[in-house]
């Protein structure tokens, strides 16, 4: 992507600053120019202290793509170098999904989720490494879990982290939508003395199709990004990215117009648009020049390929607005 700093859109014609609001078609850009390996779903990037960014995505295991200037990927191989036993549990052909990395305590952590297309008998499970380079990930086990009983998908985790270091890990997948439990720091599973599961965003009637939570704090609010609609269909893909607003990191979250999350609200972050389609799974990197949305897409004229969607946030108006 481009690096381009945030204070350049200071300068922008008034009358297209109006122009970039929430939900309006004309004002979705296109994804920031990137090259290399970013054949790619579900990407979750991080900067690391070398000011190497390492990106983690669904696929093939978990594989990491490097890049030193944010344009150009290469990949680097596996995070893990041997499976954990526990994948065939949850999932027959041992296929890990949707990683979310950040750094946290002096080590890089993973949380991950292991399942089977269409099942919610699911695990989310977490990593840790000194390095986040290929390779070099211990796995701690299991964090949180879903079966065929459940009315809720433990897959798509997030983890975020409040300004008054209480951890709380967001995640969900169809069913009854987006959950929220709390996490314990010193070991990153749930807290033993709050393990209450809450609800943050779900569409009760007509499709229950909402994924992929992201949770990050700005100005003092908390913002809930989430995918809407169809994935992993190719130029067939509906998927779409929604943001809500809440003041307490619980919620409620609401949108634009004040319409709850948990009934179908969400205010439009980036859709469908041109060669574009689908964007979502979705994650959120505060870098130096500002705010990213790293997203995957699929390329209308590359016969719905998967590919790298990165562009910045602006936050002026108080809505996450991609440019």
């Amino acid at each position: 992507m481009r690096r381009t700093p945030m204070r350049t859109l200071a300068v922008l014609p008034a009358a297209l600053l109006m122009a970039l609001v929430p939900g309006s078609a004309s004002a979705y850009p296109n994804p920031g120019v990137v090259s290399g390996d970013i054949v790619v779903h579900d990407p979750s990037m991080i900067r690391g202290s070398s000011g190497e960014y390492l990106l983690y995505s669904t696929g093939e295991g978990l594989q990491l793509r490097t890049s030193t200037d944010r344009t150009a990927f290469g990949r680097s191989g596996n995070a893990f170098t041997t499976e954990p036993a526990w994948w065939t549990e949850y999932s027959p052909e041992s296929d890990p999904w949707a990683p979310d990395i950040s750094y946290q305590g002096g080590k890089y952590l993973m949380y991950y989720a292991v399942s089977s297309f269409g099942s919610n008998t699911s695990a989310i499970g977490l990593a840790a490494s000194t390095t986040g380079q290929a390779g070099s990930w211990s796995d701690y086990g299991i964090v949180y879990t879903s079966d065929a009983s459940s009315d809720y998908n433990a897959i798509d985790p997030n983890l975020f982290v409040d300004d008054d270091g209480t951890w709380w890990l967001t995640f969900g997948s169809w069913w009854t939508g987006i959950k929220m439990i709390r996490i314990d720091p010193t070991t990153g599973k749930q807290y033993a003395g709050d393990t209450a599961r809450r609800s943050l965003a779900s569409r009760p009637t007509g499709t229950k199709a909402i994924e992929a939570p992201s949770l990050v704090k700005r100005d003092g609010s908390y913002y809930l990004f989430a995918s809407y609609d169809t994935c992993c269909a190719g130029t067939g893909s509906t998927y779409k990215i929604k943001v809500g607003r809440a003041t307490e990191v619980t919620g409620p979250y609401t949108d634009r117009d004040g319409v709850s999350m948990l009934d179908n609200g969400g205010t439009p972050v980036l859709e469908s648009h041109g060669r574009y389609i689908g964007p979502g799974g979705q994650s959120v990197l505060a870098d130096s020049d500002g705010d990213l949305l790293v997203y995957h897409y699929y390329d209308g004229e590359d016969n719905g390929t998967p590919k790298l969607g990165v562009n910045l946030l602006n936050w002026s108006s108080g809505w996450p607005v991609a440019y």
